[in-house]
């Protein structure tokens, strides 16, 4: 698929929302690039899974969004759920429901009410399921899976959709490092096939393998630009209080923690 230029996949407009009686997002502004991957990262409490779950149409909040040129707020639910894909932090399934079943659940969108799952069904969820190395546990339960095993079928579900945009909290939580390095290169997969990604990631390493980066404080926005941008690293090491130094590492940028040598 031509990749999408210049298009903005997800424009949010003056956002505040709460919890509870907490505000949590103060009036921000944020438009996300159509066909890049764009990586959310800030200190803890900053709101970046708040306005993830805001960009989702999860929680209740003030401002317009707009998903593909889409009022979000009018766009049928039906099409909202085939054009935008969600993975959430901690997120649970049915201990008793196979991996496939918990896979196939992805194309919910794209089936008629109570039809069967059809070829192309059957096609996407076993597509979803090699890519994140979970087919050979198909006819498994979740209940007998780990948890870095059970975050892959998670992730197979939200690839099944085949949205064109997917927004991931926390993707790589319970992952080890191998299976976090096979992540990184299905979110590059796809880039290239000219979808948008944007994930909340605390691992900034990884994060800085991203398109474009948004940095976050205090509910608020602080910066946003290309992760290979000098004014990017500057940024992201003032929002953790220069508790990380940004460097080059074989052609990567990796964010290396200060350690003070002072007693």
């Amino acid at each position: 698929m031509k990749k999408a230029i210049n298009l903005i996949a997800v424009d949010a407009i003056c956002i505040s929302a709460s919890l509870g009686n907490v505000q949590v997002l103060k009036d921000l502004d944020l438009a996300l690039p159509a066909g890049r991957w764009t990586s959310i990262v800030g200190p803890n409490g900053a709101g970046k899974s708040t306005l993830l779950k805001v960009l989702a149409n999860l929680l209740p909040h003030t401002g317009s969004i707009t998903l593909l040129g889409q009022s979000l707020a009018t766009l049928p639910a039906r099409v909202r759920a085939q054009q935008l894909a969600w993975l959430g932090q901690n997120e649970t399934a049915g201990d008793d429901l196979t991996v496939w079943d918990v896979a196939m659940l992805g194309r919910l969108p794209h089936q008629a009410w109570l039809a069967a799952p059809s070829q192309a069904d059957h096609v996407a969820v076993e597509q979803a399921l090699r890519a994140t190395q979970a087919w050979d546990w198909r006819g498994r339960t979740l209940g007998q899976l780990s948890g870095g095993e059970r975050q892959r079928v998670l992730l197979a579900r939200a690839l099944a959709v085949q949205a064109q945009v997917l927004l991931m909290d926390e993707p790589l939580a319970n992952l080890d490092p191998p299976h976090q390095a096979d992540w990184l290169q299905m979110a590059r997969g796809l880039i290239a096939e000219g979808k948008t990604v944007v994930s909340v990631l605390h691992e900034i390493s990884m994060a800085l393998h991203a398109d474009d980066m948004v940095i976050m404080a205090q509910g608020r926005i602080t910066h946003q630009g290309a992760c290979g941008d000098a004014s990017t690293h500057r940024a992201l090491e003032a929002v953790f209080e220069h508790r990380i130094s940004i460097h080059a590492l074989r052609e990567q940028w990796v964010a290396l923690p200060r350690v003070s040598m002072g007693l």
